[in-house]
């Protein structure tokens, strides 16, 4: 009989952008439905809700871009920097730096033994990504990436800005608040779903827990809206 392979498959590779992606599609579709219904509440033309919720999909879109560009930049240099210390540092006093690996390892629950023998095989075969993965908590799936989070960022608020804009396009005027607000709420509790089912947690709080605040915000949003708004006589 044939003995079946085991594979197990890890969603760590995946987390990095799917929260990216997550949050962008999230902020693009509260933010958004929240905007034109607060514009909505306060009984704006239709031509004029419309205009306000592009200029918000553009705006935030820039913004999660700028922001996450800016920040992901911050951890890269700060990674790089980290980077250029120890390989200083290994060029320097290597044998020191193959104690504080083997020191690592002990800690870790290896004994001492197994512990020299694994630091000085890893040192030779590549001292500076030993360190960078072991001391300083760097490896290739999460080294920070600029450019990639900033476009993956930008992207997904555009996708999920782009839902309540097509719900207030199509919808006739009378329904434009109840239409967006469902219409957002079923996206983010599918949303929420899927980022819980690919990071292999439960679906039920997810869902709950973006749904409710959610529905929070556009709720408040579009109560200020009425409140401060035009009202017909």
């Amino acid at each position: 009989m044939k003995k079946s392979r085991h594979v197990e498959k890890h969603r760590l590779e995946s987390l990095n952008w799917l929260r990216a992606a997550v949050l962008g599609a999230n902020d693009g579709i509260v933010s958004t439905t929240s905007l034109v219904l607060g514009v909505v509440g306060a009984n704006a033309a239709h031509g004029t809700i419309m205009l306000t919720g592009i200029a918000g999909l553009v705006a935030g879109a820039m913004s999660m871009a700028t922001g996450e560009f800016v920040s992901v930049s911050s951890q890269s240099d700060t990674e790089k920097a980290a980077l250029a210390k120890e390989k200083q540092e290994l060029a320097e006093d290597f044998v020191s730096e193959e104690r504080e690996l083997t020191a690592i390892y002990v800690r870790r629950g290896l004994d001492a033994h197994l512990a020299k023998e694994v630091a000085t095989q890893l040192m030779q075969h590549d001292a500076l990504g030993a360190h960078a993965r072991d001391e300083l908590g760097i490896s290739e799936i999460f080294a920070a990436r600029p450019l990639q989070a900033a476009v993956a960022s930008a992207a997904s608020f555009a996708a999920g800005a782009a839902l309540p804009l097509a719900v207030i396009a199509l919808a006739p005027d009378a329904m434009l608040a109840p239409a967006a607000g469902v219409a957002a709420l079923v996206a983010l509790a599918l949303l929420g779903g899927l980022a819980a089912w690919a990071g292999g947690a439960r679906l039920l709080p997810g869902i709950v827990r973006i749904t409710f605040w959610s529905a929070f915000a556009m709720a408040v949003t579009f109560a200020v809206g009425r409140l401060f708004g035009a009202h017909p006589a």
